[in-house]
């Protein structure tokens, strides 16, 4: 199953939530990526851009949208974003095919 980093900010009401009843959320965003057939790796609360950090697997793209549109449109996080991560291997792979494509790509005459 391909991996991803989802990252979420929360709205200002979601970390007061949080500061006035304390709670570890993991076991949540795990039921909540199993259900779309996915399997939580890791589960961190962060500094900076993003209150939170999740290393998930989904069977396909297609899972992980659904996941990522249904935790948006629950209205807890003001932003997120999701990224497609690739193992060494993947990667290699790429690398092997990108050489071997006989294809150019040509930029537009100036």
């Amino acid at each position: 199953m391909p991996f991803y980093m989802l990252q979420g900010s929360f709205k200002e009401e979601q970390a007061k939530a949080l500061v006035d009843r304390p709670r570890n959320r993991e076991g949540a965003a795990r039921e909540f990526i199993e259900s779309f057939g996915g399997k939580l790796h890791q589960y961190f609360l962060a500094f900076g851009e993003y209150d939170v950090v999740v290393i998930a697997e989904y069977p396909n793209n297609e899972a992980a949208t659904a996941a990522a549109l249904k935790a948006m449109s629950t209205g807890v996080f003001s932003k997120a974003q999701t990224t497609v991560l690739m193992t060494g291997a993947e990667a290699e792979s790429s690398m092997k095919k990108a050489n071997t494509t006989k294809t150019t790509y040509k930029p537009p005459a100036g």
